[in-house]
């Protein structure tokens, strides 16, 4: 278990590092340069400064100097546009807490909502409550969050003034769980509607498994077969969809942020690479990959103590 454990966790740092490499590319050989001309900088000012960061050198030169500062040094540079100067993890741990705090709620507040749906339409297969949850799950995934970000910014926000129609950023106590409260809705459309979906295929194939049909004939009511055995054996496939779903939920929250004024990463990251702010931006991609590597590595030690043959194969 040691080794397969050793294994995977060799194998995400290759993947992040693939991943920062080809986000530092990317982001350099976008158009436009860290510093141009415009505002109180001279070009001397701008050539020193490239000279600096060395960003007047060829790509190859800059990314020895990138990986040399962050192996070396674990320097991931200092921001140009956003806060000059700022060291990017310095902005980051101002706005890490906030993204994580609204996708982790929209996600657990998302589970119940979407276990009580499925649970409903397997106990009521074929029926119309069945056929209205499968018209929401399709919805909801169909549908993309900023989609329902706008809708309940209209209706919500603007039409009936019930909640804030961005975040605020000084509210403290109940006014600050208020103006969350659209944005860990939007991103809680599409959690609820694949658990509900998932579970509502795992019960419904459970009830008609052989062990359902002999705890009946041990005398065990409908109900009681349903929650003792039915829906504990529904549970546990069910838990390795839960922890990548993070990582979607975490996506989704980058336009979601933006649109509801949420200082976190999601409208970070939209102004660093419209500001050309290149370490920046470059960090905050290495975040996002950090978080789905973590989820994706969850889900392969948990297989690994679930089941032996995965790490039996995975040894070999």
């Amino acid at each position: 278990m040691f080794r397969y454990i050793l294994d995977r966790i060799i194998a995400m740092f290759i993947t992040l590092f693939i991943i920062v490499s080809i986000a530092f590319m990317v982001v350099r050989l976008m158009p436009g340069s860290v510093y141009e001309m415009g505002g109180d900088l001279s070009q001397t000012v701008i050539d020193a400064l490239n000279a600096k960061y060395h960003f007047d050198e060829p790509i190859i030169k800059q990314y020895g100097y990138f990986l040399e500062n962050i192996f070396l040094h674990w320097d991931w540079g200092t921001s140009a546009k956003m806060r000059p100067n700022v060291p990017v993890f310095d902005i980051l741990r101002d706005r890490i807490p906030i993204t994580l705090q609204i996708n982790l709620i929209s996600l657990f507040a998302a589970l119940p909502v979407g276990m009580a749906a499925g649970i409903l339409a397997a106990i009521r297969k074929n029926t119309i409550v069945d056929h209205l949850v499968s018209l929401m799950v399709v919805l909801f995934i169909s549908i993309p969050s900023f989609v329902f970000a706008a809708g309940l910014q209209y209706f919500l926000g603007f039409k009936s003034g019930a909640f804030p129609i961005i975040y605020n950023v000084s509210a403290k106590g109940v006014l600050r769980w208020k103006s969350m409260f659209m944005p860990i809705l939007a991103l809680s459309f599409d959690p609820i509607a694949r658990v509900a979906r998932y579970l509502r295929a795992e019960l419904a194939e459970t009830m008609n498994s052989e062990f359902m049909l002999l705890a009946k004939t041990k005398g065990l009511t409908y109900a009681q077969s349903t929650i003792r055995h039915g829906l504990r054996n529904s549970m546990v496939p069910l838990m390795n969809i839960i922890i990548p779903m993070f990582a979607n939920v975490l996506g989704g929250s980058l336009v979601v942020e933006s649109i509801f004024s949420v200082p976190g990463m999601g409208g970070l990251m939209v102004d660093s690479i419209n500001a050309s702010d290149h370490m920046l931006t470059v960090a905050i991609l290495m975040f996002y990959s950090l978080i789905s590597l973590i989820t994706v590595l969850i889900v392969d030690i948990s297989y690994g103590i679930v089941d032996p043959r995965v790490r039996m194969g995975g040894e070999k």
